[in-house]
């Protein structure tokens, strides 16, 4: 049986005028003497200079004088070494230094791909038929550093897509707050990462700090260890895990006044320094009836890869957690909209080749998971993975798989699986749902059509991918048609 997509002509494209002002650090003395070259201007060369910049970069930012500001703030260390007292500096040989140490980051230059879809918390002012989304997408820029932007939207009656206008004054998260710990509970998360040899104690490092500490507390206790001891693997294991552990949990606040658009979340942590990748957003609903939107994504550091978790409730406010146990190896965690049997429930591929489920009583923590899936079909027998969260329908969990084939030919299929015991399949289909055509297949990676979350809305699918890891675009496919065709697929 036939499925028929239907490909829309509306694009995601990339846009190199998008950019962020970025903090911008030379070497040691190359910074030194940048502050000593600015400090030894007379007063009317650092009023012109300072001119000069607000001129050609205050139309740019939102507020790039706070930006200017903040970036001073993070010199603190090279005037305490200079001997210099920054109250003595005026405001305006602050914010010259501060543009210094600036630098605009284009975040979509080289890419915008790898969407997702939610519904939007807000549904006000809306006709019939209508439903308001957000879109989350992969943008990567120079160095391939990837980052998550998004765009909000309005599908009508007619499923077709209604952009709202893409705000030009980007930027990252006004706030970052560094999560507070308790030492107890602290020393209890170790303990569930199990990666270390249990035998060893922590307490070498935490018995230098209060019952509460923060993550830079905990660095420089653990860098003044390092300066006097020489370490066993075993406790260079142990410093690694807590530094892990200690980075991976953060909160950023984005400005109020600001467009979704706008809003962009920068690699943060040392952890994911070199990429947010592949972000695959869901509307979760627990037991009681709230509703959380989490994001599982992938952070690189430029040589492994870490499994995170991003939680927002209004997409203003986000808490990054890590995911830790023997399940998170590998990319591509996406977790059911619900519990399942009182358990999270998440699928996962640990092993790079199949797609398998995993049930948790805590978000963070996954320990065991099943295969539910093999590649099958010459169109998936290198690997098999999902592409975004499973969908509830009458009919059973939707879940839209992805597939790599002969040329490394990456296509999206489609299986269904009983709603109360997900492992068990109930159709999948032989075909690809969507394979790169002539105008998809050549980009940043060609051959490549890939997606990381969809929705269903006016009874039909409607999902969101990239275009060889260039650009997106959107489809939509009948759900009564396509639930049929993998019903009849066995």
């Amino acid at each position: 049986m036939q499925v028929t997509v239907n490909r829309k002509d509306t694009y995601f494209l990339t846009d190199s005028s998008r950019v962020i002002a970025r903090f911008l650090y030379t070497s040691h003395e190359r910074s030194k003497e940048i502050i000593r070259n600015v400090l030894a201007m007379c007063e009317e060369q650092t009023k012109t200079a300072l001119n000069q910049v607000l001129r050609g970069y205050a139309k740019r930012h939102r507020n790039i004088s706070m930006i200017f500001d903040k970036h001073f703030n993070k010199l603190h260390h090279l005037f305490i070494e200079m001997g210099i007292n920054p109250d003595d500096m005026n405001q305006i040989q602050k914010a010259l230094i501060g543009s210094y140490f600036t630098m605009e980051y284009s975040i979509e230059s080289a890419a915008i791909f790898n969407p997702s879809v939610v519904e939007d918390p807000y549904q006000e002012e809306l006709g019939p038929g209508e439903k308001r989304v957000i879109f989350s997408f992969r943008a990567t820029g120079e160095g391939h550093i990837s980052s998550i932007i998004f765009r909000s939207a309005v599908i009508d009656k007619d499923n077709n897509l209604i952009v709202e206008p893409v705000g030009n004054m980007l930027a990252e998260a006004d706030r970052i707050k560094r999560h507070i710990y308790d030492k107890k509970l602290f020393i209890k998360d170790l303990d569930e990462l199990r990666d270390f040899d249990n035998q060893t104690s922590p307490l070498f490092v935490l018995e230098k700090l209060g019952d509460n500490f923060t993550y830079g507390e905990l660095k420089r206790a653990i860098d003044e260890i390092r300066e006097t001891h020489q370490l066993t693997l075993n406790k260079q294991l142990i410093v690694n895990q807590m530094l892990w552990l200690a980075l991976s949990h953060y909160e950023i606040d984005f400005s109020i006044d600001s467009a979704i658009s706008e809003r962009v979340i920068f690699p943060i942590s040392d952890t994911e320094k070199n990429g947010i990748e592949d972000a695959r957003f869901v509307k979760f609903i627990d037991d009681n009836g709230e509703v959380t939107y989490y994001a599982t994504y992938t952070a690189f550091d430029g040589v492994s890869i870490l499994p995170k978790l991003l939680e927002t409730k209004d997409f203003y406010h986000f808490k990054c957690l890590p995911i830790h146990g023997e399940v998170a190896q590998n990319k591509g965690m996406a977790l059911f909209p619900r519990k399942i049997n009182g358990k999270y429930a998440m699928l996962c591929r640990i092993d790079g080749v199949n797609n398998y489920i995993a049930f948790s009583d805590n978000i963070n923590i996954w320990r065991e998971a099943r295969i539910i899936q093999k590649p099958k079909y010459p169109w998936e027998l290198i690997q098999v993975g999902n592409s975004g969260s499973p969908i509830e329908t009458e009919e059973g969990w939707l879940i839209i798989t992805h597939g790599v084939g002969p040329m490394r030919e990456y296509s999206l299929g489609a299986a269904l699986y009983e709603l109360d015991n997900p492992e068990k399949e109930i159709g999948r289909l032989k075909t690809p749902l969507l394979s790169p055509n002539e105008e998809e297949r050549e980009g940043y990676v060609p051959n490549v059509v890939y997606s990381c979350g969809a929705i269903i809305h006016n009874n039909e699918l409607i999902i969101p991918y990239a275009m060889s890891d260039h650009a997106s675009t959107y489809a939509t496919i009948n759900l009564k048609e396509l639930l049929a065709a993998i019903k009849n697929s066995n």
